[in-house]
């Protein structure tokens, strides 16, 4: 499937049909981005998103049928069990309240490797989003959302369904993550021309894509995943501390893994020389972490030592974590560029643009960029070594490129998007979905109002 998301941004000498450079409110519009653990929101033209909140809702669990009661503590009124349900469906938190009370309520995650799981946790999670963070009026802002790549085309009408029923939103527009995440790149030093031609890898708490895109255009065919991700960096993390010993109250167990992954590693250059690094001088690489216990607010301390840099490592040597996926990310990086056509080949290899948190680790980029460069230089050294000399190949540039945008590149490249005047023009619009339905949101065109 081919997106052209980012062409309109690229795209110069384009002539605009009666562009709407505005909602008829004058209002930006609102720019969401549901990760699978957290989720950036704000308004168009914002550099920042306003709030990051983990992507997670907490829910009364219901009652069984024949023992409701009233929300009043009475008995249940005529009329069945619906109507004692009705306020309770308004009974819930996002985002941290729903780990804060997380003792009384049930805590679901709405969306699991990228893509929505529960549509209707997901619709009440949106609801909260709107009204009590954005604190906007739906009806008056066009609305940007992200979709992970090779999303189902069902998956945008049912986004569609709630948009344009629920909160009934002038305009809805659902982009590509990875193509807004090469648009966010552009703000890198490291980028001397702004090209839609390059390979995004994207890691963010539950899945890693490698996506190659080639003048605006994902290449479907060639886009590669990786069921490793930012949970389970820190579910290795928690598993080394476990195996330690360290007395970490079990209810804190995890949350303590997590805020050790995100303060204290980083990625080495050679794992063996970490080690022998850590031994010859733990008092300057050993680390304590200080926790408090949620409940007795008991205060508790960790020792952290080596998961410091074999968190991370598990991008590279995913042998050390799990026997279910065994191959590196500068490998599957180099197989999905070898997959695509050759004319683009150089192109990707000369724009690797990283995105999203788990790829934040010190020191990421380097690494990568020097794996996937020993690959590169091999392949061209063996192929001169096979045709005797005869073949020379110029040689391949690779470079990583890493910005101050990474952690929410996404969200910042719809920002980016949907300040363009030309934004309101690809909007499927309220009376567009009147009209058709929901399947106008299966293929979001730039091109078809633009035409050259």
């Amino acid at each position: 499937m081919v997106d052209r998301t980012l062409c309109i941004i690229a795209t110069k000498k384009t002539k605009p049909k009666k562009v709407a450079n505005m909602s008829r409110t004058g209002l930006p519009a609102v720019v969401i981005d549901n990760g699978t653990g957290y989720t950036k929101m704000g308004y168009a033209g914002n550099t920042e998103p306003q709030y990051i909140i983990p992507t997670a809702i907490a829910t009364k669990v219901k009652p069984t049928a024949g023992k409701v009661a009233s929300s009043t503590g009475g008995a249940s009124r005529p009329g069945g069990a619906g109507g004692d349900l009705k306020i309770e469906d308004l009974d819930f938190f996002i985002g941290d309240e729903a780990y804060e009370n997380s003792s009384t309520y049930q805590v679901s995650m709405p969306v699991r490797h990228g893509q929505v799981e529960n549509w209707t946790l997901m619709e009440q999670f949106w609801e909260q989003c709107i009204f009590k963070y954005l604190r906007c009026e739906p009806e008056d802002h066009h609305f940007l959302l992200t979709e992970p790549p090779l999303n189902a085309p069902e998956n945008r009408e049912y986004t569609a369904e709630i948009m344009f029923e629920t909160f009934n939103v002038p305009g809805l527009y659902i982009a590509v993550q990875a193509v807004l995440a090469l648009a966010a790149s552009w703000t890198s030093k490291q980028v001397t021309e702004k090209t839609l031609t390059g390979t995004v890898i994207d890691s963010g708490d539950g899945v890693t894509h490698v996506i190659p895109v080639a003048e605006g255009y994902v290449i479907g065919s060639s886009i590669k995943h990786i069921p490793l991700a930012g949970r389970d960096i820190t579910s290795f993390v928690q598993q080394l501390l476990r195996e330690r010993g360290e007395k970490i109250p079990p209810a804190e167990s995890l949350e303590t893994a997590k805020r050790i992954k995100e303060t204290f590693s980083y990625v080495c250059p050679d794992i063996v020389k970490e080690y022998k690094k850590y031994d010859t001088e733990p008092s300057k690489w050993f680390k304590t972490f200080e926790g408090v216990e949620s409940v007795t607010k008991a205060p508790y301390v960790v020792d952290v030592g080596y998961e410091r840099f074999l968190g991370p490592e598990i991008f590279f040597n995913p042998e050390i974590f799990s026997s279910d996926f065994l191959t590196p990310l500068p490998k599957v990086v180099d197989d999905t560029v070898q997959s695509c056509p050759i004319d683009t080949r150089r192109g990707l290899y000369k724009n690797i643009v990283l995105s999203g948190g788990s790829t934040m680790f010190k020191d990421f980029g380097k690494r990568l960029q020097r794996d996937i460069k020993r690959a590169v230089d091999y392949r061209i050294k063996r192929s001169e070594e096979l045709s005797q000399g005869r073949i020379k190949s110029k040689a391949v540039e690779v470079k990583v490129i890493t910005h101050h945008m990474q952690r929410f590149a996404v969200w910042f490249g719809g920002s980016m998007l949907a300040s363009t005047p030309e934004f309101y023009n690809v909007c499927h619009t309220k009376a567009q979905y009147d009209e058709v339905g929901p399947s106008i949101c299966r293929h979001n065109p730039v091109f078809g109002a633009m035409t050259l």
